[in-house]
């Protein structure tokens, strides 16, 4: 049996956060809605999710047609089955990411990012699968003093955290 990899670019528009992940059935779209309004009422997204069986749909559900629409997108362009794709703005995925994983559908978590964002597709003659992911870029060295300094304000003066 042949297998080929391919690097699927996903798209994350200006502003926004995405989500990929594996799961198993179709009500996960649902579950995923509500994860997403209960969490944050402010927060705008879109959702999608390929089927594996059956019809073999692409699944989808948001607050925001934009982030809907590209999320189907990014689905299509990915084309593995029971892969999930959750674009997300005013609202962080770490603020909504143990629910995600705490939905009982949920098998794995891909990335959870605003960075530039590459699935790694594995290609059979029965279907694709994704089997890792390129986060952001390489390290280009290690944090010195003023570093730390400008990573701490940004996680207290910025975000909030530990203030």
């Amino acid at each position: 049996m042949d297998v080929k990899f391919e690097v699927v670019q996903l798209k994350i528009p200006e502003g926004s956060n995405i989500v990929v992940g594996q799961t198993h059935f179709i009500k996960t779209i649902e579950d995923l809605y509500e994860v997403m309004t209960t969490s944050s009422p402010g927060a705008k997204f879109g959702i999608a999710f390929n089927e594996a069986s059956g019809p073999c749909l692409i699944r989808h559900d948001g607050n925001d047609e934009a982030l809907e629409k590209q999320a189907i997108e990014n689905a299509k362009k990915i084309g593995a089955g029971h892969v999930f794709v959750m674009l997300m703005k005013e609202i962080y995925p770490i603020s909504v990411l143990n629910s995600v994983k705490l939905t009982q559908e949920i098998c794995t978590i891909y990335a959870a990012t605003a960075n530039p964002l590459q699935a790694i597709v594995a290609v059979t003659e029965q279907g694709r699968g994704i089997v890792g992911v390129v986060d952001g870029f390489s390290p280009k060295g290690v944090e010195g003093e003023k570093d730390i300094e400008d990573r701490k304000s940004l996680l207290r003066d910025v975000i909030g955290y530990k203030r």
